[in-house]
């Protein structure tokens, strides 16, 4: 059982390294800005469709 809380404690973000944690707000980042460019693009592609 002793094992079993040790597992569990490494687990949680408020005891992870910090640069971790910042390694996955980077991701998390690229992936909302990732996010929002794929939708302009259709928006534009839609738009040129539309003119056509």
């Amino acid at each position: 059982m002793r094992g079993r809380n040790r597992r569990s404690t490494q687990r949680c973000p408020e005891n992870a390294h910090p640069r971790t944690l910042r390694e996955l707000t980077m991701a998390d980042l690229a992936f909302v800005v990732t996010t929002i460019a794929v939708f302009a693009l259709v928006v534009l592609v839609a738009k040129g469709v539309a003119k056509l």
